[in-house]
């Protein structure tokens, strides 16, 4: 709440006031493990979080919050691959998204320690929440999935098509960005935005991003430090369907291109490429998108520990700033109002900061109210 009680007994009475945006509540935190990276809630409020594989010991690269424990997901045979390539288990999750029918989308980059992927690691999983059993499971071809591809983020839209479609962005730093297109109905997916500059890290005469007041940069001892490489990352939709937003990880813009086009397979590259707007200057360089119904698009700040939002007139404003909130990763909007959203050190990694690990437990899990709200107070 925005305050404590003011007084008790009968004599005071209940009022309503509106509990202000920006209040940081800390729902969950990761005391011990693995680095949590995405986080998703079902529409019942089910906590879905998962753990990349990316050197740390990580025991379900998929879990549930269970009274605040973390259980496998969907079980721990489906967490127990038998290798890169296992078609029917998950090998190195980087994103969990619950879509508008409470279905739980698994997104598995068949990439641990961001190695080239092997035919049969880069997979949607879907699990059906009624049962918590897997229904579907879409391999992604080599010609989509290709062997330096890494599937950050993934967001649906249910509204075209027989069975709707996903857009996954692909962020890889050692080969070409873009973003894949997958057919819901018959699992066909395709390549678009291939290698488009705005699909990639800006340059660093072009982009320095700054975290914790040092340069964000891959460091070995004895080297000369390298730019961060990550391309196409966070990814959010319009809310009518129209527009797809991206970023780059290593970039302050975002950019949006046309749904329909992305979706027609007798458009040629150059087709799709002639719909990508530049929608500007977004303060920082985020790791997540996220959007609401209300025509408002949300981004992590992993340089100024917050999350923004634009408006549908195009005004930023900080919707939450905390100096906890190290390098905020995934956002997740849920049905009971609040924005779900991890943080994880990412940047004090010992790839960033010569060869030392200096991420500190706790990792957390937060949530923030995206509009007021009302609230009893007994005054």
């Amino acid at each position: 709440m925005s305050s404590g009680f003011w007084g008790s007994g009968p004599e005071h009475d209940l009022v309503a006031v509106e509990e202000p945006l920006g209040r940081l509540e800390c729902i969950h935190t990761f005391d011990e493990g693995p680095m949590p990276t995405g986080v998703s809630v079902s529409h019942t409020g089910r906590i879905f979080v998962n753990f990349p594989k990316w050197g740390d010991e990580v025991p379900a690269t998929v879990v549930e919050l269970v009274d605040g424990e973390p259980r496998p997901f969907p079980d721990e045979r489906w967490n127990s691959p038998g290798g890169e390539d296992d078609r029917e288990a998950l090998v190195s999750v980087q994103s969990v998204v619950v879509d508008p029918l409470d279905r739980l989308w698994i997104l598995d980059t068949g990439a641990p320690l961001m190695q080239q992927t092997k035919p049969g690691g880069p997979k949607l999983v879907c699990v059906d929440l009624g049962t918590d059993e897997v229904s579907r499971v879409i391999v992604l071809e080599p010609e989509v999935a290709l062997p330096t591809t890494y599937l950050n983020d993934i967001r649906f839209d249910l509204r075209r098509g027989e069975a709707g479609f996903a857009f996954i962005t692909d962020s890889s730093d050692q080969g070409p960005n873009g973003i894949i297109v997958v057919d819901l109905a018959t699992g066909s997916a395709w390549r678009r935005l291939h290698d488009h500059p705005s699909t990639k890290a800006l340059p660093p005469h072009e982009f320095v991003p700054v975290v914790e007041g040092r340069v964000f940069a891959e460091r070995t001892e004895g080297e000369k430090p390298q730019p961060v490489a990550m391309g196409a990352d966070g990814i959010a939709i319009s809310a009518d369907g129209e527009r797809l937003w991206y970023c780059p990880l290593a970039s302050r813009r975002w950019y949006s291109v046309s749904v329909d086009a992305l979706v027609d397979r007798s458009l040629d590259d150059d087709d799709v490429s002639a719909t990508v707007v530049d929608e500007g200057d977004k303060g920082g360089g985020s790791d997540g998108l996220e959007s609401d119904d209300q025509g408002r698009f949300y981004a992590t700040s992993y340089e100024h520990n917050a999350i923004v939002r634009r408006l549908p007139d195009g005004e930023l404003q900080t919707l939450v700033h905390d100096e906890s909130m190290l390098w905020p990763d995934t956002m997740s909007l849920a049905t009971d109002g609040y924005l779900y959203f991890t943080a994880n050190q990412l940047h004090r990694q010992a790839k960033y900061q010569e060869g030392v690990d200096l991420r500190v437990y706790p990792y957390i899990l937060c949530r923030v109210r995206v509009d007021a709200g009302p609230v009893l107070l007994r005054r």
